[in-house]
């Protein structure tokens, strides 16, 4: 191995130690919340795309899981931040862990690559650039991910919470 490869190597795993330990605050941290509002579940950590992800699963129906993800998910990225303050409080460094709750942010991921894939294959019958509807940072990534793997481009326009993609011809 050269000097480069293997700072390289080192810098890989510090960023996957680092991730990992993110991980741990927020899963401590949910698992405090769980508790204060006596909900059964049980937390899942991860690392995707250099960032942690964790996620709180339950076995017995997620009827009361429900309540933390809310209308259109409102709860849920509430907590997202709330656990992404109590990472930063412990390491000083910014959070952009993700948080699923119920298996909804997976479920939508799903449901927006889809959209992004069918406003793509709109502009390309058509040649004419496709508005989409208001919608979340997260959701807005996954679209521009999705239009982008179809071989076009996109663009986020307005402001929040009004902020929208426009998927625009090649």
């Amino acid at each position: 191995m050269t000097e480069g490869t293997t700072s390289a190597a080192a810098e890989g795993a510090d960023t996957l130690t680092r991730l990992e330990q993110e991980g741990e605050i927020a899963a401590d941290y949910l698992e405090g919340l769980l508790d204060i509002a006596d909900l059964d579940g049980d937390i899942d950590m991860d690392v995707e795309a250099d960032r942690a992800a964790v996620s709180i699963i339950s076995d017995a129906g997620s009827r009361d899981l429900q309540k933390l993800v809310g209308r259109d998910g409102e709860v849920l990225e509430a907590l997202q931040e709330l656990t992404r303050l109590a990472v930063h409080r412990d390491t000083g460094d910014r959070s952009r862990l993700m948080l699923d709750i119920a298996g909804y942010r997976a479920k939508k991921r799903t449901e927006l690559s889809e959209l992004g894939a069918k406003a793509a294959a709109e502009v390309k019958n058509t040649g004419e650039a496709v508005k989409l509807n208001p919608m979340t940072p997260f959701e807005r990534k996954v679209v521009h991910d999705a239009v982008k793997a179809a071989g076009l481009r996109s663009e986020s326009e307005g402001e929040e919470p009004q902020r929208f993609v426009v998927v625009l011809p090649a």
